[in-house]
């Protein structure tokens, strides 16, 4: 079967990263199809990231380059990469290298007829303890409070068909996009599966999130998006939902 594939990374002072998921997301896509694209969305990166993107462009025709002049959070940039996508499915990981974009391939064998959405979910955390038991929290919290169908929310690693994409509108501007994103595709009448996906140690950089500031940021966001969500029906379908 050929594919119609966007495959995009939000970039956040990833620029010792970004190489490598540019170069092997390009060799594996040549090998799956004619017709892709590659989109690293710089979201206001304060690191060299923008030297780096523009040495890859002169070996990578299909590399597209979105330029956040200042941060809108990541939110803001997993909605501008899917702005930016023009192919029939849409793939997006993190730009810190944490998953292995070949896997992609095992997001793809499973979209099969009646299949929306392909969600990975970690094998195993490769995180310090803490990071993981936090994780183990938040997962449980998250699926409670909002009733998603998959169970790692967390796990950045998907793909999706564009119509499910299209048919609702993402507003958050933080990482709580995710639990909008999964929730309101999911309420539209889309069908999600899951795959397990192998999760790696950070590369280079440190985590944002992990800090007091943020972390209580999150929970502000969630305990709004709830209500929007939950209480007000605050969303609207773009398309008919799948028959």
């Amino acid at each position: 079967m050929s594919h119609s594939i966007s495959a995009f990374f939000p970039a956040y002072n990833d620029a010792w990263t970004i190489p490598s998921l540019v170069i092997t997301t390009d060799r594996l896509l040549r090998g799956l199809t004619d017709d892709y694209e590659i989109i690293v969305v710089d979201d206001g990166s304060p690191d060299h990231v923008e030297e780096v993107l523009a040495d890859l462009q002169a070996h990578y025709p299909r590399l597209r380059v979105v330029t956040h002049p200042r941060n809108r959070g990541y939110g803001g940039a997993l909605r501008s990469g899917f702005a930016h996508a023009s192919k029939d499915l849409v793939f997006y990981t993190d730009g810190d290298a944490q998953y292995d974009p070949r896997e992609l391939v095992r997001l793809l064998a499973q979209l099969k007829d009646g299949v929306d959405v392909v969600n990975g979910y970690k094998l195993g955390r490769s995180d310090a303890l803490h990071r993981r038991v936090v994780g183990r929290l938040y997962q449980w919290a998250i699926r409670l409070a909002f009733g998603l169908p998959i169970r790692d929310v967390d796990c950045d690693f998907r793909l999706f068909r564009r119509r499910a994409l299209d048919a609702v509108e993402l507003e958050s501007d933080s990482g709580t996009i995710t639990v909008e994103m999964v929730r309101k595709i999911h309420d539209a009448g889309f069908r999600f599966v899951e795959v397990p996906v192998h999760h790696y140690p950070r590369a280079a950089g440190s985590s944002q999130f992990f800090r007091f500031r943020r972390v209580a940021q999150t929970l502000l966001d969630l305990a709004g998006l709830w209500w929007y969500l939950r209480t007000r029906k605050g969303w609207q379908l773009r398309s008919a939902a799948p028959s």
